[in-house]
């Protein structure tokens, strides 16, 4: 589906011949960009595309710069992994103290925004670390940071899901080490 997109020139397809991770993939993604608005989803469509006007609308009125999509905020949710959901409240948690942010979803992988958000930042994590990263170089930089509620059909590790204990060890330090450096 997305090589047809990519023919019709609806969507620049970029393509790394074997995976390096998300962050990787965004870097590249990003250098191709000559958009005003970027928006950021997992290829795996646990997040549905049917919510990208309300992830863009707090961009394109002005009031933002970022917008996460929060999978906690909405009305109408897939009842998942409960460790999933304490990990990441965890992890949202420690990212909001060192952040001074009130998200509710830090590691949503539903994100927007303007494009001349990234000039001067560089992108170090390859893997998941990049959410946390990304945040608090956001934070760091005082842009206005808004959520919106998404829909989420969350998978399983039975259906490819992938992210584990050993990454949220990863965030933690990926917290730490870009909100008070880098």
């Amino acid at each position: 589906m997305l090589q047809e997109l990519d023919a019709t020139g609806a969507v620049q397809l970029i393509l790394h011949e074997t995976n390096q991770g998300k962050g990787a993939a965004l870097r590249s993604g990003i250098q191709h960009t000559s958009a005003d608005v970027v928006l950021f989803q997992d290829a795996d469509l646990e997040y549905s595309p049917s919510d990208y006007p309300r992830l863009i609308q707090p961009l394109i009125d002005g009031r933002a710069d970022v917008v996460y999509g929060s999978r906690f905020l909405g009305d109408i949710a897939r009842v998942h992994l409960f460790w999933h959901r304490v990990a990441n409240w965890m992890l949202t948690t420690i990212s909001n103290v060192a952040t001074n942010l009130n998200l509710t979803d830090m590691e949503t992988s539903y994100k927007a925004f303007r494009a001349e958000v990234f000039e001067g930042i560089k992108i170090k994590q390859n893997g998941f670390g990049v959410e946390p990263e990304l945040t608090a170089k956001f934070a760091r930089r005082l842009l206005r940071i808004y959520e919106t509620a998404i829909s989420y059909s969350g998978r399983d590790y039975a259906s490819g899901k992938k992210i584990g204990l050993k990454d949220a060890f990863v965030d933690v330090g990926c917290i730490i080490r870009y909100a008070f450096a880098d």
